[in-house]
């Protein structure tokens, strides 16, 4: 019993130590600056919309949807390793020890989102609807016990049918849960309670059908594994995650884009460049999101100097890292056979991110073209990427 916790502390440790090293990254003082401005700008946004929004705007039905979908994904942090399914096994009969305190961390680590989104709404459910603050803040309550059942629920159902079609509960307790939250927000709590019972029968079901079954460390495993795949996938935006590979793959859909480039022997390295580019998840991945992010708050956000300083900031972190990037291939090419200029490789690549970012200038611009002024977020985006690309080093 007492080896089982200590192994539990031992792994909460080093994992905290492992988030620790990369969000040291991540969060650094211009992504800390962007993140303010964006809470600001989102915050005076939602309150100016709190003032002219309509009596009959469906608050409960879009609440209710939002909160049973943040229910419904409640994937266990159970810190196993591959390594366990054997070592581990002589100790199945107390694993309960083990996945207590994991499910106890699975709790605590994913309620703040669904309280967070819940309490933002709060202003706009006293807008217009009729609840009093009581009633607000019991069903905040509600909300809280909702995901420790959901938590249990999901691990007890990839527990006993070893994560087979998780969609297929989740989907169910998205349904089950938001219907509950809805009623909530309705005042029929009779409706409320009933579907809150039978949420917590469903649970129980899948509870039960645990008791006999062998602890699945292969799906265990694979969902830590994956999850943590994804914080280094995440963490290598800012960073390099040394033991990180990005994976690859061809998107014949986006073939049409080699066109822009001719056939020429001279052009060698940016068909390769751009084709790498296009490929690699990660770095088209990075691209996609940071655009995507840019230009959703050019068309939401109709503050000038917010919209041109968060584009400006985007511009920056896009073209430091699709250039270190690119330029950080250190594997065996086949380019490296023929008797290429020097600095080749280094050319064609600041021409391919200059490519990539007024793709992304033209993307947000058009985006943002409601707002006022909106085409000085294309010349922000363009000259900080210029600035930064030829000052910033290889």
């Amino acid at each position: 019993m007492k080896n089982l916790r200590d192994v539990w502390s031992s792994r909460f440790m080093h994992y905290i130590s492992e988030v620790q090293k990369y969000m040291q990254f991540i969060f650094t003082g211009h992504i800390a600056i962007v993140l303010v401005f964006l809470v600001g700008a989102g915050g005076y946004q939602y309150s100016e919309w709190l003032k002219i929004v309509e009596s009959d705007f469906p608050a409960e039905g879009l609440i209710a949807l939002i909160i049973g979908v943040l229910l419904a994904f409640s994937r266990p942090t159970t810190l196993l390793r591959e390594p366990d399914q054997v070592y581990l096994l002589p100790l199945e009969s107390k694993m309960s020890l083990y996945l207590k305190k994991a499910l106890a961390w699975t709790f605590w680590s994913q309620v703040w989102i669904v309280a967070i989104v819940y309490i933002i709404s709060i202003p706009l459910l006293k807008a217009v609807t009729e609840l009093t603050t009581t009633n607000i803040w019991l069903l905040f309550l509600l909300v809280i016990a909702l995901k420790y059942v959901s938590v249990q629920g999901e691990f007890s159902y990839r527990y006993s049918e070893r994560g087979h079609f998780v969609w297929v509960d989740r989907l169910i307790r998205a349904i089950i849960f938001g219907v509950t939250v809805y009623m909530g927000l309705q005042m029929q709590l009779i409706l409320a309670l009933v579907a809150a019972i039978i949420g917590c029968i469903y649970v129980l079901v899948f509870r039960k059908k645990c008791a006999n079954e062998p602890v699945p460390y292969e799906h265990f495993v694979k969902l830590e594994q994956n999850r943590m795949m994804s914080f280094y996938r995440f963490a290598n935006y800012f960073t390099d995650v040394p033991h990180l590979r990005g994976s690859i793959r061809r998107r014949a859909w986006l073939d049409w884009f080699y066109n822009f480039i001719p056939y020429q022997k001279g052009n060698a390295q940016k068909y390769l460049v751009f084709r790498t580019f296009i490929r690699t998840d990660d770095h088209f991945y990075l691209w996609l999101r940071l655009t995507a992010i840019s230009a959703i708050i050019a068309a939401f956000v109709d503050i000038p100097f917010v919209t041109w300083f968060i584009a400006g900031a985007l511009s920056f972190a896009t073209t430091i890292q699709l250039k270190q990037a690119l330029l950080a291939s250190g594997e065996f090419r086949m380019d490296m056979l023929y008797p290429l200029p020097e600095g080749a490789r280094k050319v064609a690549v600041m021409q391919v991110v200059r490519l990539t970012m007024i793709a992304q200038a033209i993307i947000v611009t058009l985006c943002g073209v409601t707002q006022p002024m909106f085409y000085v977020t294309a010349i922000i985006i363009f000259v900080v990427s210029e600035i930064t690309a030829k000052v910033s080093k290889p």
